[in-house]
């Protein structure tokens, strides 16, 4: 119950402009965004990159933040998705990607050929399935808050995951199939 009411302080706090306050609500939400950002950008300075500058909209924009602190990691995680959207969208993005070099499968690299699989299925999505994907199973997210992050129906957002894991499918049993 206190922390509760903590909480509802500290949001009606943040909501008053104090960035302190904000941040003390946002240090929880650091990693899982990171990992939001960098499932859709594949790249760490870019995620990181993607999250600072969602934490300055933020903060920008916390007047729009609910006084409910149920509603603040959907709202964090929709401004760190927007912000991704954004990256992608930039003229340099293009540019950058374009000096990306092949997957080699060298002895070196620590990944195993499953993960291997996964990533590439998971980097010929588009970006709005992938997205979705990344908060349902990656972050572990309700599908509630998946709809929610995603400004979209409950029902749109469990079709949205199902049409990913469905295009997943055939790249990921294709090794199986052949064996």
């Amino acid at each position: 119950m206190e922390s509760a009411v903590a909480s509802r302080d500290l949001v009606a706090s943040a909501r008053g402009g104090d960035a302190t306050a904000l941040a003390l609500l946002l240090e929880p939400l650091w990693e899982p965004a990171y990992r939001l950002a960098f499932s859709m950008l594949r790249e760490r300075e870019a995620a990181e990159d993607a999250v600072q500058q969602a934490a300055l909209k933020a903060l920008q924009n916390v007047r729009k933040l609910r006084s409910d602190t149920e509603s603040l990691r959907p709202w964090f995680f929709t401004i760190v998705a927007n912000q991704c959207r954004s990256t992608r969208r930039s003229r340099w993005w293009g540019v950058l990607r374009l000096a990306e070099l092949p997957y080699s499968k060298s002895p070196e690299n620590t990944l195993s050929e499953e993960r291997v699989d996964l990533a590439n299925a998971m980097r010929q999505l588009p970006v709005e399935q992938r997205l979705a994907l990344a908060l349902r199973y990656y972050l572990d997210l309700p599908m509630e808050e998946v709809a929610e992050v995603l400004g979209i129906s409950l029902a749109a957002a469990k079709s949205r995951v199902r049409r990913a894991l469905m295009a997943m499918a055939p790249a990921l049993n294709a090794e199986g199939d052949a064996g």
